[in-house]
């Protein structure tokens, strides 16, 4: 459960969208920014035969890659409107194999710092209705001040 969080900058919603929408690598592999809070983001990624591994699943570096954006854009919901977000590390938990319809990663925010934010990183797969964790992670973020 994440703590009541305040977002610094009160034009973050469409700050963070126009930001994923610059990301090539997410169109690339058909992913969306769905729900988005304050400290909270969830990418969603549709099934693609394309981007699994030699047995079927999703590849683990499509679930590193939502997982990572979906953490980076949580802690860029906090940080202040003039700021970029940049990952200095992630850890990834792969639990089980990534197979389903859709695969949804949620990036979370325990900890909100001036220059370091750190997030929880959750990736579920859904198939058949039944959800199953497959990745569980943390990731560390450095707060860039100024514009790109």
């Amino acid at each position: 459960m994440q703590p009541c969080v305040q977002a610094k900058d009160p034009g973050y919603e469409k700050r963070v969208r126009d930001s994923f929408g610059q990301q090539q690598a997410m169109r690339l592999i058909g992913a969306t920014l769905g729900h988005l809070g304050p400290g909270t983001a969830r990418i969603d990624l549709p099934f693609r035969s394309d981007l699994t591994q030699q047995d079927g699943f999703l590849h683990a570096g499509i679930v590193s890659t939502i997982a990572d954006s979906a953490g980076g854009y949580a802690g860029l919901s906090l940080m202040p409107a003039d700021s970029r977000v940049l990952t200095t590390e992630f850890k990834l938990h792969l639990l089980a194999p990534a197979r389903g319809e859709r695969f949804t990663a949620t990036g979370t925010v325990v900890k909100a710092g001036r220059t370091l934010t750190i997030c929880e990183l959750r990736v579920v797969a859904t198939d058949g209705g039944k959800d199953t964790l497959v990745a569980y992670g943390t990731q560390t973020l450095m707060c860039i001040p100024g514009p790109a």
